[in-house]
């Protein structure tokens, strides 16, 4: 899928979490609508079968609860791309990547080839199955991780023993690191940490742009890959440096450098970090340190300040405000207007922003960030993942185009803003803030009241960032756990009932607001219609 990534290290966040998020895109000219459900245990498959490529795959018989945003219509498979586990692991898949000729002719993708003739007949030959994709990636890695680093190994495995048939980027995050792979080829793979003081861009292009080979090969303390990652290097001379120097740079041996990618990669990247850090480096003009066209933007950097949730969504939605490139702008021109694919794009089918906090318990220590549509026009909604049901508003999409659910609703507003940007912007702006504020609300008073379980009466959420600060281990968790206690936590059915109370109460809400929203830009877009006349009978 066309996608948009940012990770932010816990130490780079406002509030020590990691923070995973990605905007899932769907194919030029299409729509997919989407359902945010939660998966039990007994409906996980145990025989796992992909509607692209045929693969078949045998899946463990101990699976956790997940989240996951699967397609409403599923003729082409789940499409899970991204939830939490009972373990607190979050998982985003997948972020399409490039690459080149090299790569592919080294180690081509296992892609599904249809059978040829009748069985039985003379000449027939059977189907040949694919390897795992973006399809797939989410069911088959999520239910049986504990740590982030587990879903690295899981998944790396994977690809392994099955292949892929396309460049994938995948997130995984627990409440202490982040970690983020990429496939190399059809069956090869590279994953890094992410620096904890550090975010990460990710537009749809293979983005690590240094790695350490030998922690890969040996302690795999910040980085991991394949067993035969050197050797498949050096056969296929993969490396390009002009010198031997370290550290190895994937971004060149794997990548690509295309006339589209600074069309339609390397913008990205250069306008989130533009955000973020907009006084580090000259950003426009003939001085410009990097330009939207440049190909050695960082994969990482420290931010100037700590990154917010507002700041992740304000970046995901971004059509270069300020720039000569807004195609809602004035700057510029007609040709400038339109040089480069924006983040917030028309055909956004979802975003999800996994939030795992340290100064939390267990039990309601994550929270799943949605949205629907296009994100210049959406807003961003907080729901807590461990729960036994998700609100029929986000969980009941189907095909049919309603304004009773969330993801319709967001088109139908997206629709109708884009042809009176200007007109219906301060409606917009005002139902982002008054949602964005009902969220941080709600979750400070429900993060209170599962405090306030077993009658502690004094809990609050100032008593519990103090027991952050006492907290007596190097990661500030106010309460560490091996993966099988945290879902023991994470299943209380008394606390789950509480977050299941406040996800509902937060959906009856923004969609009071949705569709107090739609009925404003409805009427003002109406009253802009070219058939439209200065008088009237009254």
């Amino acid at each position: 899928m066309a996608c948009t990534t940012i990770l932010v290290g816990k130490d780079a966040s406002y509030d020590g979490s990691t923070i995973i998020a990605r905007n899932e895109d769907s194919a030029n000219g299409e729509f997919n609508p989407k359902r945010f459900v939660v998966v039990k245990p007994e409906d996980q498959p145990r025989h796992y079968r992909s509607v692209l490529s045929h693969v078949e795959v045998e899946l463990p018989d101990n699976p956790m609860q997940y989240t996951s945003m699967p397609n409403a219509d599923t003729k082409e498979g789940i499409w899970g791309e991204a939830g939490v586990n009972e373990a607190n692991v979050a998982m985003s898949a997948t972020e399409t990547l490039t690459t080149n000729e090299r790569v592919l002719g080294a180690d081509p993708f296992v892609e599904f080839t249809k059978a040829q003739g009748k069985e039985g007949e003379e000449g027939y030959v059977p189907e040949v199955a694919g390897g795992i994709g973006e399809e797939d990636f989410l069911t088959i890695v999520l239910p049986y991780i504990k740590t982030a680093r587990e879903g690295v190994e899981r998944l790396g495995a994977l690809l392994e023993q099955y292949g892929t048939y396309e460049m994938n980027g995948v997130a995984f995050s627990d409440s202490n690191e982040i970690w983020w792979l990429e496939t190399v080829g059809g069956h090869h793979w590279i994953a890094k940490r992410v620096p904890d003081e550090a975010y990460v861009t990710m537009p749809n292009q293979l983005g690590i742009d240094e790695f350490d080979l030998e922690d890969a090969l040996g302690e795999q303390e910040n980085c991991m890959c394949s067993a035969d990652l050197n050797e498949f290097i050096e056969a296929n001379h993969l490396d390009l440096a002009v010198e031997a120097t370290t550290p190895f740079n994937p971004r060149d041996a794997f990548g690509s450098h295309s006339d589209s990618d600074h069309v339609y990669n390397t913008p990205r990247a250069w306008y989130m970090q533009r955000t973020l850090n907009p006084y580090d480096e000259v950003w426009d003009g003939p001085e410009a340190d990097h330009t939207p066209e440049s190909d050695d933007i960082p994969w990482a950097r420290q931010p100037e300040r700590k990154i917010t949730i507002e700041d992740v969504k304000y970046v995901l939605s971004s059509h270069y405000q300020g720039t000569p490139y807004d195609p809602y702008g004035h700057r510029g021109d007609e040709h400038t207007r339109h040089m480069y694919r924006t983040i917030g794009i028309n055909r956004q089918s979802q975003l999800s922003v996994m939030q795992i906090r340290p100064y939390r318990p267990q039990s309601d220590r994550a929270i799943q960030w949605v949205s629907y549509g296009s994100n210049p026009f959406n807003t961003l909604v907080p729901f807590y993942p461990n729960v036994d049901a998700t609100p029929a508003y986000l969980e009941a999409t189907t095909t049919r185009v309603t304004s009773e659910n969330f993801y319709w609703a967001n088109r139908i507003i997206a629709a109708l803003c884009n042809s009176a940007f200007s007109d219906t912007a301060n409606a917009i702006e005002r139902y982002q803030e008054l949602t964005g504020g009902m969220a941080h609300r709600m979750v400070a008073a429900t993060d209170e009241q599962v405090a306030r379980l077993g009658g502690d009466q004094e809990a609050s959420a100032e008593s519990m960032a103090q027991a952050e600060l006492n907290a007596g281990n190097p990661d500030g968790d106010v309460e560490p756990m091996e993966p099988d206690q945290v879902i023991a936590a994470t299943r209380n059915a008394e606390v789950r009932e509480i977050l299941r109370a406040a996800n509902q109460s937060m959906a009856d809400q923004v969609k009071k607001e949705t569709d107090v929203l739609l009925d404003t830009v409805l009427y003002t877009v109406s009253m802009k219609m070219a058939n439209g006349f200065n008088r009237s009978d009254n």
